[in-house]
Parts: C-alpha cells; sequence; structure tokens
C-alpha cells in the first residue's frame, strides 16, 4: 500500500484444481474408449477394402459383425456422454412434479422384461401410491441403468428384483440381484466415470463405463 504497509491476499484453488484436474481425466477418459471401437473399425474395413475377393463369406460376414459390434458400442458411449452433460446441466432445477413411483417402476420393468433375455426382472411394489417430487424421465433412466447392470453382473439363473415402498423417512426404490458382490475396495469407487471392476468383462457387454456415474448424477 506504501513503504510501511502491504496487503497479502491468500485464496484457496484447490476446488478449482481439482475441477480442472477431473475435467482433463474425463476428457483423457472419453478420448481413449472413443479410439478403442474407432480403431477397431478402421483396421477391419482396410481389411475388408484391401482383400477385396480374396475373403470368403464367411470371414467376411464375421468382420462386418465386428464393425458394427464397434460402431454400436461408439453409439452408447456418446449417448451416455450425451445423458450426463443434460443431467449435470439440469442438477440444480428442482423437480415441481410429483410422480408415482411404484406405475414408473412397474412400466420400465414391463418393458424391460418383455425383451428376449431379460424376462428374469420382477416387479414388488405395494398396493398405496407411492409419490415423489421427481423428474420421471430421470428416474426411469436411473431404473434402466440399475437394471442394466444387475443383469450384467448379477446370477444368470436368479431374477432381478425392483421394488418400490412407502416407508418412515420417504419412498424406498430398490434394484437388487443375486450376484457375487463387490469387492470393498471397489465400492468407494463405483460411481466414477469410466471406473470399472472389471475392465474386459465390462467391454465385452457392451457397458460404456459411464451407467452408475449418471445414476450418481441424477
Amino acid at each position: 500500500i506504501d513503504k510501511q504497509r502491504w496487503l497479502i491476499e491468500l485464496a484457496d484453488r484447490t476446488t478449482e484444481a481439482d475441477v480442472s484436474r477431473a475435467h482433463t481425466d474425463f476428457v483423457a477418459n472419453a478420448s481413449h474408449e472413443l479410439r478403442t471401437p474407432l480403431a477397431a473399425i478402421i483396421g477391419y474395413v482396410e481389411t475388408l477394402s484391401d482383400a477385396k475377393e480374396d475373403l470368403d463369406l464367411d470371414t467376411r460376414q464375421r468382420f462386418l459383425g465386428i464393425v458394427q459390434r464397434e460402431a454400436q458400442r461408439m453409439l452408447s458411449l456418446v449417448e451416455d456422454l450425451m445423458t450426463l452433460s443434460h443431467v449435470e446441466a439440469e442438477k440444480h432445477d428442482r423437480p415441481g412434479e410429483a410422480i408415482d413411483l411404484g406405475a414408473l417402476a412397474a412400466r420400465v420393468v414391463g418393458e424391460v422384461s418383455s425383451l428376449r433375455g431379460k424376462e428374469r426382472v420382477e416387479f414388488d411394489r405395494s398396493d398405496v401410491a407411492a409419490m415423489a417430487l421427481a423428474d420421471a424421465g430421470q428416474i426411469e433412466q436411473v431404473l434402466r441403468n440399475l437394471i442394466d447392470n444387475a443383469l450384467k453382473y448379477g446370477a444368470a439363473d436368479q431374477p432381478v428384483r425392483v421394488s418400490v415402498h412407502n416407508g418412515e423417512s420417504g419412498v424406498t426404490l430398490e434394484v437388487a440381484d443375486s450376484g457375487p458382490g463387490i469387492a470393498p475396495e471397489h465400492i468407494p469407487h463405483l460411481t466414477r466415470r469410466f471406473y470399472r471392476t472389471d475392465p474386459g468383462r465390462s467391454r465385452a457387454s457392451g457397458g460404456t463405463g459411464l451407467g452408475l456415474a449418471i445414476v450418481k448424477h441424477i
């Protein structure tokens, strides 16, 4: 201020640094997740293009199947990224409409269980309406993501049970499976973007690594 007095301002930038680092990590992870299927698509398309008539029909169909699967994986990843961005953009908007979570869950379970290979999804609800202030589209996203995870990682010969009940502290919405469980060291990290307890199994089943991150944000 003058020759005898100084003004020193100290500012804690930890939060900003954490956000910046998280953003950098997210971009790096997203780029890696997109690059892997894209590299596979390019490789198989180049092989098909160079081979011309040298490849037999079975091999050509197998290569095209891989290209289609990897392209679908990229599409799922982009859709999940867009969903996550949309949810984060609206995370401070309080829902203004009361919905019946039981009726919503019953509809979602009915749609899911009618699909081939997903018949073992069961629903249990009380007869009393389970009303809550909520965004119907986002709660449906939560249910679908949790059911999808339960079907992928739960015991294949056991049902996935969805339940909605009124309790003293509010409405309880639960998705339960009979899988082998999750090791304790993984549990604190489950909702991190792109975190996987078993990366190979997750990718093989078509997982994007964003399902539980979307659930957490909703």
